[in-house]
């Protein structure tokens, strides 16, 4: 898919939300902006909503042609984007412990394996946590293309509209379980693949219709400007839900709400007929690109600073927040101009020699 800038500002809203929650770490950013911060865990969200749009969308249209799913090329394309630079800055955790933003790390393998989102103790390992919805992400490309592939080859829409169906009710009624037991609300609603998969569904929805219904996507484009409002709408009645996140109701009912409005954005972004779609921010376009890079190296970046800033009391306010963004975009660009982009290269040529590949084999055999 081609770049668009709706979708380009809405990653960008969605790392600079994230790491501004991240502020807690050195205390938070003080009135009147700490509103703002305090819900920018959502930003999660918004990651998850877009990656299931651009994923679904990635492995729905060959299948929407009739043509195979090529399941190596796929895994091959996930592991040059994700592995490069997740690795180098697990490296950094593991061989600088005085680096970390918190002393407690999980084990590296829960790292390597993805497997940290399910076996987190967060009250004593708070290192390198934020890698948690890294694993959601990992989880969601080893599986979905296989659930696309038998669902395409049944091509049953009340086959599709079932399963989204069970994967909300079971979200439902595994986080509705975890409220009412007491459960550890991070380490069983918050971090867990198994409850945390709304965003990703509403994307991969979104993909769906804009493939297998392109007049109902016209007709969602062609009102690209109600569509945002009411998922702003949406996503204020989720922040409004979420006053306390461990709530019943939040808990249970708040991801689908949220999700369901972030799509809403999503939809509207991904076109250019309305506001959002033809936003073009200054600067955004380069966030989005390093956006991957930003958010696995932010907290390196916040803890050093801090650090600094210990020695230096008389820099605070305005002079110490920008000594923090300019540390997190140096920290996010290096990793990715470094490590991310020169990986994404790569990829690229082994793409072109494998397409060149094809063609000289298919002439052969003519």
């Amino acid at each position: 898919m081609q770049r668009l800038p709706g979708l380009d500002l809405l990653r960008a809203i969605a790392i600079v939300w994230v790491m501004l929650f991240h502020s807690w770490m050195i205390g938070g950013l003080g009135a009147p902006f700490q509103p703002v911060a305090d819900y920018g865990w959502m930003g999660v969200d918004l990651f998850f909503v877009l990656s299931g749009y651009l994923i679904g969308h990635q492995l729905l249209e060959p299948l929407s042609r009739g043509a195979p799913l090529r399941f190596g090329a796929f895994y091959l394309r996930r592991a040059f984007r994700i592995l490069p630079a997740f690795l180098a800055v697990l490296a950094v955790y593991l061989l600088f412990p005085a680096w970390r933003e918190a002393p407690g790390m999980q084990p590296a393998w829960q790292f390597l394996t993805f497997t940290l989102n399910l076996l987190i103790d967060y009250r004593h390992n708070q290192a390198f946590s934020h890698a948690w919805s890294l694993c959601v992400e990992e989880h969601f490309y080893l599986l979905f293309p296989l659930l696309a592939w038998g669902l395409a080859r049944r091509s049953s829409r009340a086959l599709v509209a079932s399963s989204a169906v069970l994967v909300v009710a079971a979200g439902l009624l595994l986080r509705g379980y975890a409220s009412l037991h007491g459960k550890d609300w991070l380490e069983s609603i918050y971090y867990p693949t198994w409850t945390r998969l709304d965003g990703l569904l509403a994307g991969v929805l979104l993909a769906a219709i804009q493939i297998y219904q392109p007049d109902g996507w016209t007709a969602l484009q062609r009102r690209a400007n109600p569509l945002a409002c009411a998922g702003l709408l949406l996503v204020g009645a989720a922040i409004w839900l979420f006053r306390d996140k461990t709530a019943f109701a939040a808990s249970v009912f708040g991801f689908p709400l949220l999700s369901l409005g972030l799509a809403l954005l999503v939809a509207a972004g991904a076109g250019t007929t309305g506001w959002l779609g033809r936003w073009r921010v200054p600067g955004a376009g380069w966030v989005a690109a390093i956006s991957y890079s930003l958010y696995l190296s932010h907290k390196l970046a916040i803890h050093a600073i801090h650090g600094v800033l210990l020695r230096w009391p008389a820099v605070h306010g305005l002079a110490a927040f920008a000594m923090y963004a300019l540390a997190i975009a140096a920290t996010g660009a290096l990793l990715h101009y470094a490590v991310e982009r020169p990986f994404l290269r790569l990829r690229r040529r082994l793409a072109d020699a494998g397409s060149r590949g094809i063609v000289e084999a298919q002439a052969e055999s003519a």
